[in-house]
């Protein structure tokens, strides 16, 4: 069986695979859901200084500390970027990473530079308006395709501010996690940002899977994401 590390998106914590980790236990995995730092329940620890680099730490710390190997690495939208960093630095650690609905960035490349540019330039007004100049003020659920209100009643109170920076720092990567496989998993019930990005991975050669569901998969369709992430470790 493997070792899953699940590594949430913006706004989120790791309390957002609870729906998904307990199929891939009972399907015999160990599974790990961290929450990054300045994020959910780790929120008194944000400032400024919060960026991508940080997130990276968060991660890398949690392979190295617990010495995690053969790890299928899973990061939702935004996480994109840090499970693609924490690979080039951990190769050795990771079996796989799995995108969903998420960034494929290169070296260089910042976040905000792989959204489309409507969204890249809401953020970044949001941010200069409503976030002191630094932080992301949560989406509405619906744009995020999230409708049932039970999940929505679910979400918001856990969710908070994101630190623009981890939008704004470029990716570092030493080409060291490329021979590393990757997949990437498309959402396709909803407003499609991370369509490029599916777009990048296939133009990789990467398995590319779509689920029919909104952008949060892991609270709207955990039983499918949990079959197909089983799958793939397989």
């Amino acid at each position: 069986m493997s070792t899953f590390v699940l590594v949430h998106g913006a706004w989120h914590g790791g309390w957002c695979w609870d729906r998904v980790a307990p199929v891939l236990r009972a399907a015999g995995h160990e599974v790990h859901a961290p929450t990054l730092t300045g994020l959910s329940e780790r929120a008194h620890l944000l400032s400024p200084l919060v960026g991508l680099d940080t997130h990276v730490e968060d991660v890398v710390r949690l392979l190295d500390t617990l010495d995690l190997r053969d790890v299928v690495l899973v990061g939702h939208s935004y996480a994109g970027q840090v499970v693609t960093a924490v690979t080039d630095r951990r190769p050795d650690r990771v079996a796989l990473r799995v995108h969903l609905d998420a960034f494929v960035g290169d070296d260089g490349e910042a976040a905000r530079e792989l959204l489309p540019e409507t969204v890249a330039h809401h953020w970044a007004e949001s941010a200069a308006e409503q976030g002191f100049g630094w932080l992301v003020a949560v989406r509405k659920l619906s744009v995020l395709g999230v409708t049932e209100q039970a999940d929505v009643d679910w979400l918001l109170p856990k969710l908070t501010p994101h630190p623009w920076k981890t939008y704004t720092d470029p990716l570092r990567l030493t080409g060291a996690g490329d021979g590393v496989p990757a997949a990437f998993v498309e959402c396709t019930d909803w407003m499609g940002v991370f369509a490029g990005q599916a777009d990048r991975a296939r133009a990789r050669g990467w398995p590319v899977h779509e689920i029919a569901t909104g952008h949060e998969a892991m609270v709207t369709a955990p039983d499918e994401l949990a079959a197909l992430l089983d799958r793939l470790a397989r």
